[in-house]
């Protein structure tokens, strides 16, 4: 569904149209600015996601590590050889 050269072409005139040719930079002003906090947006959701990913992994390291046994006393292995 690409835009050809003929459509951008008719697009155009009908904004010149319907905005005028003073308008037309304010238009395209706000709407690269509405595009670039829907991607910073969108990064910043990403981050998120990620960091959250990364803490259900280490809490389900965590949980499946099996805790760790006080350390032998020598005496207690002695006598069991």
């Amino acid at each position: 569904m690409g835009l050809g050269t003929q459509e951008l072409l008719i697009i155009l005139v009908i904004l010149l149209i319907l905005f005028g040719g003073s308008r037309l930079p304010q238009l395209a002003k706000g709407l690269g600015q509405s595009i670039r906090a829907f991607k910073e947006g969108q990064a910043e959701g990403e981050l998120e996601a990620a960091k959250e990913a990364r803490r259900r992994e280490q809490q389900m390291i965590a949980a499946n590590t099996p805790a760790q046994e006080p350390a032998a006393d020598p005496r207690q292995l002695e006598k069991k050889l």
